[in-house]
């Protein structure tokens, strides 16, 4: 098999995406803040169908990082509060459609009530096996790597772990998205060219795209175009050229 019938055959497993540009989306357009969240609600409606249906197998959403705390408490509440919403609305959708749904985040920082709907979609959907959609909320990837190394340090002061066996490995299955393979492809929205503290570990050998186009612009079509050039890619993981060959031959 040559290297370019390999290239046609990569597909991701796992997508990732940054959804930046709902605020400045608003404003292009002369609304507040919040509208352009409501129009991201409907590009993430879009993006997951799109995704379901290409088998992508996982897709994690950064829908809000520990750092948006930082933004003016309106904004926030009217995220929270839009959060609540939308999956009191969207869970029968997904459930439906055979989709898993898990949250990564520090989750003792969010409302209460927005924890119980977090807890209570998780486990009607736990038993779905189409596609698995994560969504960060209050996450960040300092704060993944932080919580790892406490459970690891919990299981040495006990005695249950020598610190001679904490190696990558151990590390992996400490991680928020332990159980799950580590992302393809990144894509972030907005025009920025920079990762914002996401899945700090799980980076190392992912795929990253960056786009202009604003997060409630972004639909099925450019998604499936940045999956079609991702098929082009040659994966090396450190290796060399000559080797995936021999492994393709």
């Amino acid at each position: 098999m040559n290297s370019s019938s390999n290239f046609q055959l990569i597909r991701p497993t796992h997508v990732a995406m940054i959804m930046d540009g709902n605020g400045r989306w608003a404003n292009s357009h002369g609304r507040p803040r919040h509208a352009g969240h409501r129009a991201g609600v409907k590009a993430a409606r879009a993006v997951i169908e799109a995704c379901a249906s290409r088998q992508v197998k996982v897709l994690t959403l950064f829908a809000f990082s520990s750092e948006n705390w930082k933004r003016p408490p309106g904004e926030v509440d009217a995220l929270m509060r839009l959060f609540v919403e939308v999956l009191q609305r969207e869970v029968d959708a997904l459930h439906e459609n055979g989709i898993q749904l898990r949250f990564i985040g520090a989750r003792d920082s969010l409302p209460t009530i927005l924890r119980k709907r977090m807890a209570d979609a998780e486990a009607r959907t736990a038993a779905n096996s189409r596609m698995t959609l994560v969504l960060a909320v209050a996450y960040g990837g300092q704060w993944d790597m932080v919580q790892a190394v406490r459970r690891i340090g919990h299981k040495v002061r006990a005695g249950d772990l020598d610190p001679a066996d904490v190696d990558e490995s151990l590390i992996d299955r400490h991680r928020a998205l332990a159980g799950l393979p580590a992302p393809d492809l990144l894509i972030r929205t907005g025009g920025e060219r920079r990762i914002s503290n996401f899945l700090l570990w799980d980076l190392a050998y992912t795929e990253l795209h960056f786009t202009d186009t604003l997060w409630p612009d972004f639909n099925a079509e450019e998604l499936g175009a940045v999956l079609d050039l991702f098929g082009h890619r040659q994966r090396r993981f450190g290796g060399v050229p000559e080797q995936l060959e021999a492994i393709g031959d």
